[in-house]
């Protein structure tokens, strides 16, 4: 059988083993048998399809078990039995028997929050209108629209007539959007990737299948045309997700993205990594990574 929970707040800190214990004992507490295996030392049948990374959300875990001979229990008197005994964040929300192979499974959608203090990293407005940091060519950008050269001053009109102090903060943000959209359709992203071989580089390019890059509290949906993302999606054009984000400061930028999930399989956060190798001044101070959804080939959900 399988289940699909999630796993949030306070339960985002315990990594992949305590998961593991935690779900075996709720299974317990339950009183849902599950079958053990056979040896010397046997233990329940009972696997997580997609090992989560240690701080990150997600609402589309998926676990495998298999019930002990003589338990027959409906799908739904399991979720019912497993909620209240399980740990705070970890939530059963639905159950069913079989289910497609593990193989099948492709693609994973992902949320970023990117955080920027107000003075922290990322691109800020200086004192004579232009981006606190030089072009990759070494050159200066030019003075932004509405700045008055002769003053030193932005001048951007309100409704009232008056000017907007806070026209330099929108700028520095539209700034961000356009960097960050800038490096995502590159047709190269080269990063370094930490595994049992060591430190080695990889283009996650190819490994991107679709993803946005939008302020905190936009509505994520297809990408603008014209903005350079990438939109691989479905034959409708759609990237079948449309949902309202929580506001989370005037500087936070989100980025979500279909990225593979297995053979390769392409890390969330290595998308961050690409930031801070290819846009230093652009690394966020705070990050928050969320799944979302995972699909099989064709983008149809995998369950």
């Amino acid at each position: 059988m399988r289940m699909l929970f999630t796993k949030e707040g306070a339960s985002i800190w315990s990594s992949h083993l305590d998961l593991m214990r935690a779900l075996m004992r709720s299974f317990r507490r339950a009183g849902i048998d599950l079958k053990h295996s056979q040896g010397f030392t046997p233990h329940p049948e009972l696997s997580i399809l997609m090992p989560l990374s240690v701080g990150v959300e997600s609402q589309c875990e998926i676990a495998e078990f298999t019930l002990a001979e003589g338990c027959a229990l409906a799908p739904e008197e399991i979720v019912s039995r497993l909620n209240p005994v399980l740990p705070s964040g970890i939530r059963a929300l639905d159950c069913w028997e079989g289910g497609r192979k593990a193989g099948k499974l492709a693609w994973l959608r992902a949320r970023l929050t990117l955080a920027y203090e107000a003075t922290g990293n990322g691109q800020q407005a200086t004192g004579d209108g232009r981006c606190a940091h030089a072009c990759r060519d070494g050159s200066q950008p030019s003075a932004a629209p509405g700045f008055d050269e002769a003053t030193g001053n932005r001048q951007q009109a309100t409704g009232d007539g008056g000017t907007d102090s806070s026209a330099p903060l929108r700028s520095a943000q539209n700034d961000r959007l356009a960097a960050l959209r800038a490096l995502f359709a590159r047709p190269s992203i080269v990063v370094e990737k930490h595994g049992k071989k060591g430190v080695v580089e990889t283009d996650i390019a190819p490994m991107i299948r679709e993803l946005t890059v939008s302020a905190a509290g936009a509505v994520i949906g297809s990408p603008e045309e014209g903005s350079g993302i990438k939109d691989q999606g479905s034959e409708d054009g759609g990237n079948g997700f449309l949902a309202p984000l929580e506001m989370t400061g005037e500087n936070a930028v989100v980025i979500e993205a279909v990225v593979a999930a297995q053979n390769p399989t392409l890390n969330p956060l290595l998308l961050v990594a690409a930031i801070e190798t290819w846009l230093p001044e652009q690394k966020p101070d705070h990050v928050q990574c969320r799944r979302i959804e995972i699909y099989d080939a064709d983008m149809k959900p995998f369950r």
